[in-house]
């Protein structure tokens, strides 16, 4: 048995399910009475919410609501997608700065070759620079074991090819069946280029001109 059909409960607005999915209240749909203001091209102060819509709109942009938790609620006059890219770039240069550092693991065996070990160089030089801390260790199985002087070698080689851009943070260590050093990054040296060198040294003073000899007359 079919049901009928369910009477609309009103009428469709597009609008209201966009406002919805805003991450802040903007113009009309700011509904306290009063606002603090704040921003540029504006004397900050304490508005009715009328006056603050008419600044906003006398300058043909956004009264957006930055601070609803206060009292009253804190407004910027500004447009809103232009707030809105503002404010993706602070959070991202935030994540940015609070990266955590990783340890990155590097693992060799007592018989790992030349190609493999460059090319493991490499990955380990990327994780230093981009500030994390590297682990390499060499795994020891069956009867490798009686080779501990050559992973410590390999360990001290590999310490040696990173010290321009780690620090070793002790010397090689047996834990259960494999030998392991730990690298912290270093802090990255700027270089001073060719043009800037010329630019910043001060160029040689020219020797004074010597006072020309006077004609003695005869």
């Amino acid at each position: 048995m079919a049901f009928p059909p369910r009477a609309p409960r009103g009428a469709f607005n597009p609008r209201f399910k966009k406002e919805q999915q805003q991450e802040h209240r903007t113009n009309h749909m700011i509904k306290a009475p009063e606002v603090r203001l704040v921003g540029e091209n504006i004397e900050p102060g304490v508005y009715s919410l009328a006056e603050a819509n008419g600044f906003a709109k006398s300058q043909q942009l956004d009264l957006v609501e930055i601070s609803p938790g206060a009292n009253p609620p804190v407004c910027r006059i500004i447009d809103y997608n232009k707030f809105l890219y503002e404010e993706k770039k602070k959070k991202k240069e935030m994540k940015a700065k609070s990266k955590t550092s990783e340890v990155k693991e590097i693992r060799f065996t007592p018989n790992t070759d030349d190609h493999d070990f460059e090319f493991k160089v490499k990955h380990a030089e990327k994780f230093l620079k981009e500030g994390d801390k590297v682990k390499a260790h060499v795994q020891f199985k069956g009867r490798a074991i009686m080779f501990k002087e050559r992973g410590e070698l390999l360990l001290l080689k590999f310490a040696d090819r990173l010290k321009e851009s780690g620090a070793l943070e002790g010397l090689p260590k047996m834990e259960g069946k494999r030998m392991l050093v730990m690298f912290a990054p270093k802090a990255q040296k700027k270089k001073t280029s060719e043009l800037g060198k010329k630019i910043t040294d001060k160029p040689e003073a020219a020797p004074e001109p010597k006072p020309a000899e006077e004609n003695k007359e005869a």
